[in-house]
């Protein structure tokens, strides 16, 4: 049972969270995104993941000088910042139609419409789910709980009826959840681009990185397509989506398949991510 301290601070920050909703409901899409990415750029820098983000930087391009990374990283609160606002207009994002799927992506998709969408932290990533909207398909995704219980269950609320397949929890059955709503015929969205201590290594950005190998496994359990998810964000809060094919072999060793088949999707997220650098969450512990 939490204590009165602890019930205090959630009730605070619901109460803090639920003005904002408010706010960037009542201002006009763009509007709310702007101000938000402003303020995030110039308060996040001040903070102490801004070193971390910055020296995660240098690390993946050496050969970009310290104030270049300095930019990108700084750009990267700004992103963060208007995802964090347009979070509360997901339904409004996708109706009014400012997600561009790619035509060429969409040919890519098998006739039955049961695949695996794998997404990093880019662009925006919560309208990774925008995609299912253009292919018919039955979206179920896996989530990050959020410690504060209030805040958890309005989030969920927002986020919930996008995913008509269901959305879970993770480590609350969840994989075994996925894995049958793919073999019926449904598709499975899901962000993996985060460190995980009990995944395998695979290289990324030319330094080992421990690596969730969730959309591998489902894909070689299941047989269904495995696509990298590029978000690029666009001018005028408006973003373009495209499938990239993952190889995922099939040979008598299923555990080296699963571990190519991830090696290959964080090689896509690689490609996606020097295209645009700023469009991705740095400030993240993602090696080590």
């Amino acid at each position: 049972m939490p204590d009165s301290k602890l019930i205090f601070r959630y009730r605070l920050e619901y109460a803090g969270l639920r003005a904002v909703a408010a706010l960037a409901r009542a201002l006009p899409l763009e509007t709310a995104s702007n101000l938000s990415a402003f303020l995030w750029r110039a308060v996040a820098p001040r903070l102490r993941r801004h070193a971390r983000a910055v020296s995660n930087l240098r690390a993946a391009f050496p050969e970009k000088s310290p104030q270049d990374c300095e930019l990108i990283a700084r750009e990267m609160w700004a992103t963060l910042g208007r995802i964090f606002a347009e979070s509360f207009r997901l339904p409004d994002i996708i109706r009014e139609g400012r997600i561009i799927v790619d035509p060429t992506s969409l040919a890519l998709l098998p006739p039955d419409r049961r695949f695996i969408a794998a997404a990093p932290h880019q662009g925006n990533w919560e309208l990774a789910i925008g995609v299912l909207e253009q292919t018919g398909g039955a979206g179920a995704g896996i989530y990050q709980r959020i410690k504060n219980p209030l805040v958890e269950e309005y989030i969920r609320r927002i986020r919930a009826p996008l995913y008509p397949g269901g959305l879970w929890p993770k480590h609350e059955d969840a994989g075994r959840r996925a894995l049958r709503h793919v073999r019926n015929g449904g598709v499975l969205a899901t962000m993996a681009d985060l460190r995980d201590h009990h995944g395998i290594m695979v290289p990324f950005f030319g330094l080992p990185a421990p690596t969730s190998p969730f959309p591998a496994l489902v894909a070689r359990m299941t047989g269904a397509p495995l696509f990298a998810v590029e978000i690029v964000r666009l001018p005028g809060v408006r973003f373009h989506i495209s499938l990239t094919p993952v190889d995922v072999p099939a040979t008598d060793d299923r555990q080296a398949d699963i571990a190519a088949a991830t090696a290959s999707l964080h090689a896509r997220f690689e490609d996606f991510i020097r295209r645009n650098p700023e469009q991705w969450m740095w400030a993240h512990r993602r090696w080590g």
